[in-house]
This record gives C-alpha cells, structure tokens and sequence, in this order.
C-alpha cells in the first residue's frame, strides 16, 4: 500500500514546485490533475512533448501518478456541454499513458447544472441512469484502446450515490476498464453516520475486486463541514482500514479535502490505522 494526496493540495508557480512540496512530506503517490500547471482539468489539448516533460518531472521527483482527473459532469442536462466533455476526456484518455498513468478518474455526475458534488432530486430518474451508460459508453472504447482504466466513486450527492449503485453500474457495463475509487467518507450524509461499520464492510464486500484507490478524508455530523482532512472527523478508520484489508485491497490511499498546513498530521494518522491492518507500513517506517 502506498500513501499518495491530490496534487491540488499543493499551490506553487511550477510543476516542479508542486512535487518537490509533496516529495517533502514523505509522500510518493500522486493523484494530478492538470490544473497544477494553470490549465483546465479537461483541456482543449496537450502535446506529447508536454507529456513527456510531466512524467519525466514524476520521474525526477521518485514520485508515481497514480491517477488523472478527467472529473465533469456526466449527466449534465446540457447533452452539448456533455458532448464537449466527453470529447475532451477522450483526448486525456489517449494521452493518460504518455503522462505516466493508466487511470483516469470520473465523476458520475448530478442533475444539478452549476455544481457537479450537490444532489438533485433528479438523480434517481431512469433518465438519469441512462445518460450516465451512455457517458460511458463513449468513453470506454477510448479507454480499452488505450490500456487505461476509469474510476469511478460513490458520492451520495451524484448519480452512483453507494455501493450498490455502483456495484449495479459495473455489471451492467461489464468493462475490465471500469472500476470504483472508494471513500469512506463519501457513503454517508452528515445528519446520517449510522451503521457506520456494517455500510463500510457491505461497500468492500460489493466492490471487491474491483476497487483500485481508495480517498481518505473525514465527515462530521456538522453540514457545514462535511469533507475534512483525515483524523479531523468522525469516519471510524479502524473499521474503513479493517474492511479494505480483509478484502484484498492494496492499492494506493490518497489524502484529499486538506490543507498544505494539515497534510503532515493527516498523513501520520492514516499511516498509523492502517499499519494495524497493512504491517509491510511498519516495516518500511511509513508510520508516525
């Protein structure tokens, strides 16, 4: 297991800047998002010799991308606003490999047209589903030509808003290159925590197997605060770390939703829960 953070958390001039200050919290997993270089998470184009000069600033820094955000709105009720999207996403697909990354990860979208992270009521509408398959169904062949996998989350805000949903998606798609980027976080509503573990266990149990990331920030039960900087809040890690590893989980767990000023004391507590259930963290140093 290797623990990673959104570049984004890191506001510096340069790339180069921005991976060095991760470099600098002992951190070697990076979730990228070209907005670390003033462009557009999804922009027009990027040219391979840019490609190559990202990876090889990967390569200088021993950092791993272990993902590209091609996050927008997969169901927007503006179907031209999709199409644009979907276009542009294809074209981070084709170049995801030249960057050093084969995952590029999605957002399954709301109703709601200003803000794709707020719920509407619209969501559960068989329409809705629909123009999510159909998302999809556009991106994949892209995808599969190009060896790269897409992830998805349950967010209870978007269309796939739990794991059953989720686990529903991936069988009704059956594509090798979809797959779930888990966040324990992201199961629950603040006025809603209950079950807590049993709704962490039954999400690894759905999804086994076919989880590739797993997200670590926390929830309260204050609204106004609902994503926080991991150990800031009420997830109960014990059972998030324990349901991950008795499901076969070893992949990468990326700290986002903080502050540059939060980042060493959240790292230090993930490394720490998990330790209990991944040992190999002990033995390389990785806790705090």
């Amino acid at each position: 297991m290797q623990i990673g953070i959104f570049a984004r958390t890191f506001v510096r001039p340069t790339l180069g800047g921005v991976l060095q200050a991760i470099r600098s919290h002992g951190l070697t997993a990076v979730h990228f998002n070209l907005k670390c270089l003033h462009l557009e998470t999804l922009c027009e184009s990027i040219d391979k010799a840019s490609c190559h000069d990202i990876r090889s600033a990967f390569d200088d820094h021993g950092l791993k991308m272990v993902a590209i955000s091609g996050t927008f709105n997969a169901i927007h009720p503006d179907s031209d606003y999709r199409d644009e999207c979907i276009r542009r996403t294809r074209g981070l697909i084709e170049k995801a490999r030249d960057l050093g990354t084969d995952v590029v990860s999605l957002c399954t979208g709301t109703r709601d047209p200003h803000n794709m992270w707020r719920r509407h009521r619209d969501n559960d509408r068989p329409e809705a589903w629909q123009d999510l398959l159909a998302t999809l169904e556009k991106l994949l062949p892209a995808a599969e030509t190009h060896e790269v996998t897409l992830g998805i989350e349950p967010e209870r805000a978007n269309v796939i808003d739990s794991a059953t949903k989720a686990r529903r998606l991936l069988d009704e798609i059956k594509s090798p290159r979809l797959k779930i980027i888990i966040d324990g976080a992201n199961l629950f509503e603040p006025n809603d925590l209950s079950g807590m573990q049993d709704v962490l266990a039954q999400a690894f149990d759905l999804l086994a197997g076919d989880t590739i990331m797993a997200h670590a920030k926390d929830i309260t039960n204050d609204p106004r605060k609902k994503d926080q900087a991991a150990g800031t809040g009420v997830l109960d890690w014990q059972a998030y770390f324990r349901s991950m590893s008795e499901s076969g989980f070893d992949g990468p767990v990326v700290l986002h939703n903080l502050d540059e000023s939060q980042v060493d004391r959240s790292t230090a507590f993930v490394r720490r829960h998990a330790a209990r259930w991944y040992p190999q963290l002990r033995a390389q140093g990785d806790t705090a």
